[in-house]
């Protein structure tokens, strides 16, 4: 744990300078100007006293224990100043100095011999090259931000030292009050995740705040989000979404899957609440720590100008976030104390001319109403307008009520004195209130992550035996992707029904085969080499008779061998024709830091054109899959439309849990696409149509 570093009894300043211009000095001075209560020992070789203290040779010659050492030094030197704190006994370190793997393979090696060097001396390292750690509730400021931010209930970690100093100031001047703030630097060693456990156990902090640039261990990451953001929120804004550097991928799944795709999957698993921009952090982040959650959906909206009030409302239903049906006793009431031009349906419009008793009163009957979880309160300045008494009003509704209160007074020098009145009493204050609804809707979603079940046990893959001989085999033969055949079973393995089928090497079995099973029967080039069959009409289908039978085998294999006449063909693929059905795609890519990502969307060739596709992190549950579908464009397809009969979406569901339960349970596969899975009727279940299935490590 990290309390020690985070609760400090003494801190060395290494690399302390005279000059107030340099780093070294102004870290020294915040730990100074902030009140930091124990000692704070200056450490300069070339000084007797820095900043008014005095000041020390080296670490060996402290005049006490130390907790932590900020070390400002040059990156040359780091490395030994590391370990002479650990001769010394000094259990942390903060290393400001830059100069480490940022700046290129020199600095990176001087990074390897610093973490290095640090594991040997039994020291812990925040950084390096990041811009420090400030806890106010230590009056710890132990950075070179350009002041300490306000005490408060969020706790901030970046990645960025410049954008976090942008951070710390926003803080301050919006009065948003801080519990701790981190800088992670290049991560050495300190992450984020030992960074949110701390944070976790912190009764100080009530919401997580991160600006991050990467993840070093995914899964590691969304276990440990997953536990605490049951109790307390995560907000994260995550830059560099990015796919430039994506993995070259050969299935739709994993064309798909970029690298965003799976961030916004892995935060959707762990129950993080993601930030688009900075501004939206913010926002979050003070709605959950200053305001109680809310009860339930219901929000009412109160306002004294029409047209923010329908910006709010339009904002509502963009964020899915409910407004409040009012009884007819609020209506009444409403109707009875607002002048005959009002709007007193919800959003509630006050007009311009409303004083703070018009507020005052709409705001009590409205709070009454046992359908308003919420309140929403815009304030548009004009000339009868009284502001501060406005947000009297509502600080006193917003503390005798207990509702979640949320305030939009717009404009700025005519309501600055308003928002002070406002922040001071906890009731965060937003410029327009497309922002006061999208915090509202964060607030309403950490409500649902709160109180979502724990996830059941993941099934266990029947015939995994099986599946291991088949990738074996493949991989031993140098082959990167499993061959139809082959695949169907590994998908059979996984529960998921495929039609009866086999490879024949001749039309005689062929025919065999078609006269056993019955027309009409799908035939297929049979082949490792050729992935995209459709794409070289390496596929016929409805095939009717023995006539049209024998056509098909000869068009398919010559085909084959004009498009690729080097590839080794196995004959064909002959399987029994399945009843039409919706086709849709079923699929899994594995994403290098997060592991499995299962994919769900409408099949067929324009996958990748239309993009009407959702993903989830495996282990997905029968209740995700559901989501998964319903959140798709498609599934009003697959409900029925236009007199059409609904689709067994429960069967979709098993499939979608089926190559769930598949991806995570052997890790060998890649990359898999059921492209069609033709879904029947209801009750009349679905069939993979047709399988591709890559896989790591083959020679």
């Amino acid at each position: 744990m990290l309390d020690e570093l985070l609760r400090p009894r003494s801190v060395a300043v290494v690399g302390a300078a005279r000059d107030p211009s340099k780093v070294g000095h102004i870290v020294l001075r915040n730990l100074l100007d902030g009140g930091f209560p124990g000692p704070v020992y200056p450490v300069n070789p070339n000084a007797d006293e820095v900043a008014g203290r005095p000041a020390y040779a080296s670490v060996a010659g402290l005049p006490g224990p130390c907790d932590i050492a900020v070390i400002v030094l040059p990156a040359r030197l780091v490395a030994d100043a590391v370990a002479e704190c650990g001769a010394q006994d000094i259990p942390w370190a903060i290393v400001i100095s830059a100069g480490f793997k940022e700046s290129g393979p020199s600095g990176a090696a001087l990074e390897r011999d610093l973490a290095q060097r640090a594991r040997d001396a039994g020291v812990r390292l925040l950084g390096p090259n990041c811009l420090g750690l400030i806890a106010t509730g230590s009056s710890l400021n132990a950075s070179f931000a350009g002041r300490m931010p306000p005490a408060g209930a969020i706790a901030f970690l970046s990645q960025s030292g410049a954008l976090g100093t942008a951070i710390l100031d926003c803080a301050s001047g919006e009065g948003i009050g801080l519990s701790h703030f981190a800088s992670l630097g290049n991560k050495a060693d300190i992450g984020e995740l030992e960074l949110l456990d701390a944070f976790a156990e912190d009764d100080s902090t009530k919401v997580i705040a991160a600006y991050l640039e990467s993840i070093d261990d995914g899964r590691a990451f969304v276990t440990s989000a997953s536990r605490i953001s049951r109790r307390k929120p995560i907000i994260v804004v995550k830059s560099g979404v990015s796919d430039a550097g994506a993995r070259a991928v050969s299935s739709h799944t994993g064309s798909l899957a970029g690298s965003d795709v799976s961030y916004e999957a892995a935060f959707r698993k762990a129950g993080v609440i993601r930030a688009r921009t900075v501004q939206e952090l913010f926002d979050f982040a003070s709605g959950l720590s200053r305001q109680p959650l809310p009860a339930g959906p219901g929000l009412a909206i109160l306002a004294n100008a029409g047209g923010p009030a329908v910006m709010a409302t339009d904002a509502c239903e963009s964020h899915d976030v409910a407004l409040a049906s009012l009884e007819s006793d609020t209506i009444t009431e409403l109707r009875q104390h607002l002048p005959d031009a009002a709007a007193i349906y919800n959003p509630v419009d006050v007009l311009g001319d409303a004083d703070s008793k018009r507020f005052s009163t709409a705001l009590d009957i409205l709070s009454a109403d046992p359908g308003v979880r919420s309140l929403l309160v815009i304030l548009t300045p004009q000339a009868m307008t009284e502001a501060v008494e406005t947000a009297h009003a509502v600080v006193r509704t917003a503390q005798s009520t207990g509702k979640t209160t949320l305030a939009c007074f717009m404009g700025r020098d005519s309501v600055d004195e308003a928002w002070a009145v406002l922040r001071g009493a906890g009731i965060p204050q937003f410029v327009f209130p497309e922002r006061a609804v999208a915090t509202l809707a964060a607030m309403e979603s950490f409500v649902h992550i709160r109180e979502r079940p724990d996830d059941p046990p993941i099934p266990a893959l029947k015939n995994v035996a099986l599946v291991g001989e088949i990738i074996d085999e493949h991989r031993k033969a140098g082959r990167s992707f499993i061959t139809e055949q082959h695949a169907a079973d590994i998908i059979a393995a996984a529960g998921i029904p495929v039609p009866v089928g086999l490879v024949a090497q001749d039309f005689a079995a062929v025919r065999e085969f078609a006269n056993e099973a019955g027309y009409p029967v799908v035939m297929k080039i049979a082949s490792p080499d050729i992935l995209h069959k459709s794409d070289v009409g390496g596929i016929k289908v409805g095939i009717a008779d023995q006539e049209e039978l024998l056509a098909a085998y000869e068009d398919i294999r010559a085909r084959a061998r004009a498009y690729a006449p080097d590839a080794i063909v196995r004959g064909v693929h002959v399987q029994q024709m399945i009843p039409p059905g919706r086709e849709i795609i079923v699929g899994m890519d594995r994403d290098p830091q997060f592991g499995p990502l299962v994919m769900f969307g409408l099949g067929g060739v324009y996958v990748e054109v239309l993009k009407d596709v959702s993903f989830r992190l495996a282990p997905v549950t029968r209740d995700e899959a559901r989501t998964m579908i319903a959140e798709t464009r498609s599934y009003g397809l697959l409900r029925g439309a236009r007199g059409e009969p609904p689709a067994d979406i429960d069967a979709v569901i098993d499939a979608i849990v089926g190559v769930s339960v598949l991806a995570y349970a052997v890790p060998d596969i890649v990359e898999l696409d059921i492209n069609p899975l033709i879904v029947g009727q209801a009750g009349c279940g679905a069939f993979a149509a047709d399988v591709r299935i890559g896989i790591g490590g083959a020679s």
